[in-house]
């Protein structure tokens, strides 16, 4: 048996150390995470899902930590996995939940991960799809995703997550935010979180109007929940709100055509990865990208035209 073998073995029996190494695997890419990836589909599908999302700021890291915490109380074994920003120009990323979650981590039976975006739009790692799997794989009964928070692109999270919770606060504007950013049609759960702030009822009174314009192909009227994280409270009515969604999709029409519509998503990705990579393995292609931006930079070319260079010169040498 090589390591790679060794490695997927240890991975499916829950061990918290090969766990962590397959996810730096995934997300350095390479020959080793597609073997990884193969070897691991086949035995996910058991895990809960739960992706929180929304506006900076709204809670998600307090209200991902309760709820792992409520989980936990219930047996369940939890996987997290936190998605920070990282910085365009250097790649890193501050990666500050695991410090928030300090006393989960201590947990044997709660795995904790913070992952860069390392540039990817839609809240989201690249690496993201990938690690929830491996987690799914690893025996994690409930595995929690919290997004970026950049309000605007986060709706990527309905590709891995079975349920897609919106995080809003009061007095922040974030139901003119959630219009902008399409959370309505992604939102299966929406919490007010931070419900002791004055506003509350008109925020709920808004979102209500909003829900009741949108109308979703499954026909599922997502509830809202009021919590403060910080005291605990409505913590078990989000989780029941969570399971209620989860039980309702199982049972309905749309959604083995959400599972393909998914999986045709993630397809499309990988393919849209592979050929990048492929163009830019061809020699000289690294080079001459350098030369078209600077040439972009001062105006000389305009990016269409080097696109459309790049990919004739990729098709020449095929």
């Amino acid at each position: 048996m090589n390591s790679a073998e060794q490695l997927i073995e240890r991975v499916l029996s829950g061990e918290t150390r090969a766990i962590a190494r397959a996810i730096t695997t995934i997300e350095n890419h390479g020959d080793a995470a597609a073997e990884l990836m193969r070897a691991v589909f086949p035995q996910t599908g058991n895990a809960l899902i739960v992706g929180i999302t929304g506006a900076p700021g709204a809670g998600k890291s307090s209200l991902v930590d309760k709820l792992a915490f409520y989980y936990r109380h219930a047996g369940k074994r939890i996987g997290i996995i936190c998605v920070d920003p990282s910085s365009p120009f250097s790649g890193g990323a501050i990666l500050g939940d695991r410090i928030r979650m300090a006393t989960l981590g201590l947990d044997k039976n709660v795995f904790i991960r913070s992952m860069a975006t390392r540039g990817n739009l839609g809240g989201l790692s690249r690496a993201t799809v990938d690690a929830v799997a491996v987690l799914d794989a690893a025996g994690c009964d409930i595995v929690i995703v919290e997004t970026v928070g950049v309000g605007q692109d986060e709706v990527e999270i309905v590709k891995t997550a079975d349920v897609s919770v919106v995080v809003l606060v009061p007095g922040m504007g974030d139901d003119i935010q959630a219009i902008k950013a399409g959370i309505m049609e992604i939102g299966d759960v929406f919490v007010i979180n931070k419900a002791d702030r004055e506003g509350v009822l008109r925020t709920q009174k808004e979102l209500d109007a909003l829900l009741s314009l949108a109308h979703r192909p499954d026909m599922w009227q997502p509830p809202i929940v009021k919590t403060i994280a910080t005291e605990n409270k409505g913590i078990e009515d989000l989780a029941a709100a969570i399971e209620s969604y989860s039980d309702f999709q199982k049972n309905a029409e749309t959604a083995s055509s959400r599972r393909q519509a998914i999986a045709k998503w993630r397809l499309l990705e990988l393919l849209q990865e592979r050929l990048l990579n492929d163009l830019l393995d061809k020699n000289g292609t690294g080079e001459r990208i350098e030369q078209l931006s600077a040439e972009i930079a001062t105006k000389m070319k305009d990016p269409y035209s080097a696109v459309e260079e790049l990919v004739a010169a990729g098709a020449a040498k095929n």
